[in-house]
């Protein structure tokens, strides 16, 4: 098992729409993975006990505007170009958050939480840092690049391989110019969300290990993997989302800082900002009263979901 491969290696590619996609989400995975040690702390555990390590889903962050056209749909159309679908709509109203949840038809494939900051909700003063900073984003993934996803099969391959860059910078690097460190700090107040995706653009805001997949006595369920994960030096969320017995249970590590860069008068500086987290999710089974088949659930529980985003805090 390589460490670039490690969440999605197991996943049998149909077509090149889905090999794009591996490509893309391990490209991804490699940068994250660069600056997660608390994930290379967690492979090097599942690399002892001999344990299966699968990606349940990838959470990106977004915020919504007039001017320019802004929000969830800025990553989901690339997605969805490359073969997935909503699922499901989730409100956050105390935090101004709205997500969608997408699967592929291929359900080997992790999910996508794809979530928007509604900016018209905040404070005048916070809505105009937003407005400020995210008037000058780069150009949105183009309508042709987006027609070239969806016909992945008719491209050749240097076409493919130009567009794999494209995704992968789209994601990568900051779209917009670097924010003032005053806008970030006075944008926090209000929304560490908000501040969030000024500096990180929208940069993978954390993958996710799924305990089903682990298929070893020593971490078949949260408890022991949560356990092991702190026994191994990596600092934890202090609780785990969801009781025995629910359908879905969720905790994580604590947010990895790094150095951002942002602006100060005429210099660009370092400021130590939050950057990501590494979660962890167990699906149980559960006997469906209708069916009476054993089944898992694969969607997401507000409330749970909205204690995560607290974990981006400083």
């Amino acid at each position: 098992m390589t460490a670039l491969h490690a969440p999605h290696c197991s996943i049998q590619v149909q077509d090149q729409k889905e090999k794009f996609l591996i490509d893309l989400f391990d490209t991804l995975w490699q940068r994250y993975r660069g600056r997660m040690e608390y994930v290379r702390k967690y492979e090097e555990m599942i690399l002892k006990y001999g344990a299966k390590f699968r990606n349940d889903h990838i959470a990106f962050r977004t915020i919504a505007l007039e001017k320019p056209a802004l929000g969830i749909f800025c990553i989901s159309r690339i997605f969805e170009a490359l073969g997935y679908r909503p699922i499901a709509c989730y409100e956050f109203p105390d935090k101004s958050l709205s997500s969608i949840h997408f699967e592929h038809a291929n359900l080997e494939f992790p999910k996508l939480f794809i979530t928007e900051l509604k900016s018209w909700e905040l404070s005048l003063p916070s809505q105009k840092i937003i407005q400020k900073v995210l008037k000058n984003h780069d150009r949105i993934f183009s309508d042709e690049n987006i027609r070239a996803l969806a016909h992945l099969i008719q491209i050749s391959d240097e076409e493919r391989k130009r567009l794999l860059r494209l995704c992968s910078k789209y994601f990568e690097k900051l779209p917009w110019g670097l924010p003032n460190k005053e806008q970030v700090l006075t944008l926090n107040q209000e929304t560490q969300y908000g501040a969030w995706v000024l500096v990180n653009g929208y940069d993978v805001n954390h993958f996710t290990a799924l305990v089903n997949s682990h298929e070893v006595p020593a971490l078949d369920d949260i408890e022991k993997v949560v356990a092991e994960m702190r026994n191994c030096g990596i600092p934890m969320k202090k609780e785990i989302e969801g009781e025995r017995g629910t359908k879905l249970r969720q905790s994580s590590t604590e947010s990895v800082v790094i150095d951002a860069k942002v602006r100060e008068g005429s210099k660009i500086v370092a400021l130590p900002w939050s950057y990501a987290y590494f979660e962890i999710a167990e699906r149980p089974f559960f006997k469906n009263p209708v069916t009476e088949k054993m089944e898992r659930f694969e969607g997401f529980l507000g409330a749970q979901a909205t204690k995560l985003f607290d974990m981006t805090k400083l």
